[in-house]
């Protein structure tokens, strides 16, 4: 079964990045954020980190990314329990996790 990622993201360019690296590893991009296996968040959306919470809180594991220059944001989106990275690693970090 494809794993369903939902997309939280501010830029719509690097959403289809995105979801073109979800399509290539065999998942579907859902518009359910409660209905998937993974979730993806932009840090700099506003509340971003109670969305991360609300999403762990249900067992769906969260990926953040943020950049790397504002390390603040992508600091509270580890704090409140998401594996974070730098927009630079995200592709590569979704890809890995959509494989496992």
């Amino acid at each position: 079964m494809a794993k369903r990622v939902f997309l939280a993201a501010r830029d719509l360019v690097f959403r289809s990045k995105l979801g073109a690296v979800v399509g290539g590893a065999g998942g579907v991009v859902g518009r359910d954020p409660d209905a998937c296996d993974l979730a993806v968040v932009d840090v700099e959306l506003a509340g971003a980190a109670d969305r991360i919470r609300s999403f762990l809180e249900r067992g769906i594991p969260v990926l953040a990314y943020g950049a790397h220059v504002r390390p603040e944001p992508l600091r509270a989106a580890r704090e409140a329990g998401a594996t974070a990275v730098p927009n630079s690693q995200v592709e590569e970090r979704l890809a890995s996790l959509l494989k496992a």
